[in-house]
């Protein structure tokens, strides 16, 4: 599903989110805080523009996806980028050693894992200790009319949308359906925490559309 809808996928991000995607770009970029000479993983990076405005910082970034149609179109894209990676990889079963990354984080990726706290587990092993975790996903906005007019929205506009931007009408039925069924914020910050992560935080961005969910790996791990 992933495959079929890479070449499009960054527009009908835009077009569905009213742009909004690019400002969670930066505010997650900032929670990572990329400094150079780190070593930092971007899980579920599907076409790597959130890995891309990691590696601006000078950090290496390895960009890693379960779909080698979203990797395709992310080298196409960013594949000049020197200290930018890309690596297929299975977010509940990852290829790299144990404390091999000062950073990891996802973008709205963790909920289409078939095993999310599995995922998180797999993220602590590989992280350093003292390291730090980013999860933005979407989630749920706590202002009751609010979470109302967005529910309506995932489910009677946003697949509409897609259909018109996108590439793929009935995957952006599942992208509905996935957040939907999704975790809030308060679940999220528990799986976290029983991964092994200490210091567990989070911030909603866009009145709870999405939430910027934030943590370490105890120095002693």
């Amino acid at each position: 599903m992933f495959d079929q809808v890479a070449a499009g996928y960054d527009r009908t991000n835009v077009v569905m989110t009213v742009g909004n995607d690019a400002l969670w770009r930066i505010a997650t970029t900032r929670a990572v805080a990329p400094k150079p000479g780190e070593r930092i993983l971007d899980l579920g990076a599907g076409t790597g523009s959130s890995s891309a405005s990691l590696a601006r910082s000078g950090a290496e970034v390895v960009a890693a996806d379960f779909s080698p149609g979203m990797l395709a179109e992310g080298r196409r894209r960013h594949g000049r980028i020197r200290n930018l990676s890309f690596v297929e990889a299975d977010a509940t079963d990852l290829p790299f050693a144990d404390a091999e990354f000062d950073a990891v984080t996802m973008s709205y990726s963790l909920r289409n894992v078939n095993d999310p706290k599995k995922a998180l587990r797999e993220l602590f092993r590989v992280t350093k200790p003292g390291g730090r975790l980013v999860i933005n996903e979407f989630s749920t906005p706590p202002r009751g009319f609010f979470r109302g007019a967005y529910n309506f929205y995932n489910a009677q506009v946003l697949p509409r949308v897609a259909r018109v931007a996108g590439t793929n009408g009935d995957a952006y039925d599942y992208l509905n359906e996935s957040i939907r069924d999704w975790p809030d914020q308060k679940r999220l910050s528990a799986w976290i925490r029983e991964a092994g992560w200490t210091d567990v935080a989070y911030r909603n961005l866009s009145f709870g559309i999405v939430a910027l969910h934030r943590a370490r790996k105890p120095e002693a791990a």
